[in-house]
């Protein structure tokens, strides 16, 4: 089981999606222990401005997270990554929508 620690704040959708890519990202279930910065005067001067950040079990960090080749490589050196999962999310057409889905007025409809 892989053990994150997640440096967050309420409303964070960075975080979010961060949390949402390490999901799709890694084949072993995740246990997540989510630290809220704001509660503390200490982690929000060191986190504030930086958060999301992920941290492993033996304390190393990765701030700036969000992005695809940062995030894979920082899981890809412990072991983690599930290579099939990033080849599907950086393959041409991987962000193209859902059949049946389509656009009206600046909405988005599937079905």
């Amino acid at each position: 089981m892989i053990r994150l620690t997640l440096y967050t704040t309420q409303g964070c959708h960075l975080c979010a999606e961060l949390e949402a890519r390490v999901e799709a990202l890694t084949l072993p279930p995740i246990a997540w222990q989510r630290v809220e910065v704001s509660d503390d005067e200490t982690l929000l001067a060191r986190y504030g401005e930086r958060i999301p950040v992920l941290a492993d079990e033996a304390g190393r960090e990765l701030a700036g997270g969000i992005e695809l080749d940062r995030l894979s490589d920082w899981l890809r050196g412990r072991g983690w990554l599930d290579e099939a999962a990033l080849k599907a999310l950086t393959e041409p057409g991987a962000d193209s929508p859902p059949k049946g889905a389509h656009q009206r007025r600046g909405r988005r409809y599937l079905g």
